[in-house]
């Protein structure tokens, strides 16, 4: 008996986990993701690659808070359900903010992996990481755990914050059917049906609140490098 092709999900799957584990800088890794689903999954990867282009041509992301100016506090809930603030964070030194998509999205897998990465370096630099998704706080919990991560991960219900910043968007119908193909059910991964989603971006904040450096990209296929974490943090 044919043994039946594997869904897209489960092709995802092995894209992902392949390149999460490989010993390679974060956007060697990144590049060989997009590579991936280009390859394997390419009616899915040209679908994206409208939303992309959507999102760049509205100049998305690009009225966030800027370098120099402060990043708005934040109190929101962690994995655990205790709440975390920013000028909390601060009193104890720089915070790395970093938006991600979700559990389910492989390039946030993948930073999430680097991040843990760069943990003691960070620390030693008198910094901590905190990462924020929209999602539910046991499916943040999940994300922490299979990153082997030590930060907190936050939950922004509904991307309140994230448009706070200006970095939420809507996703578009043809994007919302290929994210279903996939297994990737925003509904309940979210609480909600608003089908929204960060930009992923990343700041460095200083103790006086103000942003020393910030990476923003409609592009969700690129990450902060993490030497450039690093670096902000130690100048």
């Amino acid at each position: 008996m044919t043994k039946p092709p594997p869904s897209p999900a489960a092709i995802l799957d092995e894209c992902t986990e392949r390149c999460r584990a490989m010993d390679a800088p974060l956007e060697v890794r990144l590049k060989a993701m997009a590579a991936d689903v280009r390859r394997e999954l390419p009616d899915i990867a040209a679908i994206f690659d409208r939303l992309v282009e959507r999102l760049e041509r509205a100049m998305a992301g690009q009225a966030a808070p800027a370098v120099g100016e402060e990043l708005p506090e934040f109190v929101l809930p962690d994995e655990r359900s205790s709440l975390v603030s920013l000028s909390a964070l601060r009193e104890r030194g720089p915070v790395v903010v970093a938006f991600h998509r979700g559990h389910w999205c492989p390039y946030c897998r993948i930073n999430a992996v680097a991040l843990t990465g760069i943990e003691p370096l960070v620390r030693a630099a008198g910094g901590q990481i905190v990462a924020i998704t929209p999602e539910l706080q046991s499916f943040a919990a999940e994300f922490k755990a299979e990153a082997g991560a030590t930060f907190p991960v936050l939950t922004d219900m509904d991307n309140g914050y994230a448009l706070q910043l200006n970095l939420a968007f809507r996703i578009g119908d043809e994007q919302r059917l290929a994210m279903s193909r996939l297994g990737r059910d925003l509904v309940r991964f979210q609480g909600n049906a608003n089908w929204t989603l960060p930009i992923p971006a990343t700041f460095v904040v200083g103790r006086d609140g103000r942003i020393k450096a910030r990476f923003v990209d409609p592009d969700y296929r690129n990450r902060m490098a993490v030497e450039h974490i690093v670096a902000a943090l130690k100048t």
